[in-house]
């Protein structure tokens, strides 16, 4: 079942918006291993996540996605927020490149990454955080970087009780050159 949202937008409840977000992941892992014509096993990614700071951060979410966490079973960085292991892979996460693609404003590529992982791991976050996302995320795919008056105002207008409905007639994406189908 769709959510009837903007594509992105109803991640994580909506498997379809959920999908469109990891394939950001899964197609920059990807191309990694065809650029350097590497298998997708175990030992790559256990390689990438020894040394963070040298891989993009989708190369580094996408192995993260196929290392298993030890002490809670979920993949690496993804279980609930109580479990050490995870939480640290969350914050190691973050040591990873960020490039800005061509022609959109810079550090909109930071707020890519932490819109995805806000979007993807939406129980390790605040229902407040996740409807921010769940707002901001198509408009920062679009290239679009909110200032921080911008930002605030959205989050204030959240605080006092604003809805996803009321939030998006406000605000509208342009999701050209993104996929809106997985």
């Amino acid at each position: 079942m769709e959510c009837g949202r903007w594509p992105y937008a109803g991640a994580p409840g909506c498997r379809r918006c959920l999908a469109l977000v990891d394939r950001i992941i899964e197609d920059g892992y990807q191309a990694f291993l065809k650029e350097l014509d590497l298998e997708d096993d175990v030992a790559v990614a256990e390689m990438i996540v020894e040394e963070i700071k040298g891989y993009d951060w989708r190369v580094v979410d996408g192995a993260f996605e196929r290392l298993t966490c030890g002490a809670c079973g979920s993949r690496r960085g993804r279980g609930p927020k109580d479990c050490p292991p995870c939480e640290l892979d969350e914050g190691f996460r973050y040591s990873a490149r960020e490039v800005d693609r061509p022609g959109v404003t810079p550090r909109n590529e930071h707020a890519i990454r932490v819109g995805a992982a806000v979007l993807r791991n939406g129980h390790r976050h605040s229902p407040r955080a996740l409807l921010s996302w769940q707002i901001g995320f198509p408009l920062v795919l679009s290239g679009y970087l909110p200032s921080t008056t911008e930002a605030q105002a959205v989050r204030a207008r959240i605080n006092k009780g604003a809805t996803y409905e009321d939030l998006a007639a406000v605000h509208v994406p342009d999701l050209t050159g993104w996929p809106t189908t997985a």
